[in-house]
């Protein structure tokens, strides 16, 4: 696998991860919305802290607007660090 840096609306790779309750999530049962996919490499650091709530704090106004916000972390659910 390649590291490949992706450019303003370039499409994403498909990919599967867990989420917080450890069910599958693949970003293909999103095919055709929009959605926001952010990552957070340091949970509980000031950094993604910040950009996290931001999401959090405007997630009612991008959910009216038909977007879906995926945060994604390479920690376990309630792991910081």
């Amino acid at each position: 696998m390649t590291d490949k840096r992706l450019a303003p609306g370039d499409p994403a790779p498909e990919f599967t991860l867990l989420d917080a309750d450890g069910k599958e999530v693949s970003l293909s049962s999103f095919r055709g919305q929009r959605v926001i996919v952010y990552f957070y490499p340091a949970a509980m650091t000031p950094g993604c802290t910040k950009e996290a709530c931001d999401f959090r704090d405007n997630l009612a106004d991008l959910n009216s607007a038909g977007i879906t916000v995926l945060g994604i972390s390479p920690r376990p659910a309630g792991q910081a660090g």
